[in-house]
């Protein structure tokens, strides 16, 4: 198991994959990224709004009363209360490479694109969210107090 872990968080450190003419750094420890993915400012109710979208189709999974939607899916744990469970730099963790906590999690890996399994073509070597999406969506989910 420890090997496992060792192995994912040494993957996840050396996370740098070309998307989009650009590359996508982070680095993935302990649980963790830290640092924002961009330094553009966050919005919280932008965040809102790419929760419930189909760009993200977090609810599909996650129940999220709080965004005044009316169906939501009950396969992932809940929303509400995340804020309070998680800071920032682990609700980044999470968003960007799931993997990194469970490889069998159904959670795709928004921001990640290498080492991926069953990608369409069109979408290879592409993030799900832009970085300043998953900014917004952290934004959002830490006022779900």
């Amino acid at each position: 198991m420890m090997q496992r872990v060792c192995i994912a968080a040494a993957a996840a450190v050396l996370a740098g994959c070309a998307a989009g003419g650009g590359e996508l750094r982070y680095t993935l420890r302990d649980g963790e990224i830290a640092a924002p993915l961009t330094s553009a400012a966050p919005d919280a109710e932008r965040g809102r709004k790419i929760l419930i979208s189909r760009d993200s189709n977090c609810i599909l999974c996650h129940a999220a009363p709080e965004t005044g939607e009316r169906f939501f899916g009950n396969l992932a744990p809940p929303l509400s209360g995340v804020g309070r469970r998680l800071n920032a730099a682990q609700l980044r963790a999470r968003i960007v490479d799931p993997f990194y906590f469970d490889k069998d999690t159904i959670m795709p890996a928004y921001y990640r694109v290498g080492g991926l399994n069953r990608v369409a073509e069109n979408l290879r070597g592409k993030p799900i969210l832009s970085a300043e999406q998953i900014e917004d969506v952290i934004a959002y989910l830490l006022t779900l107090q």
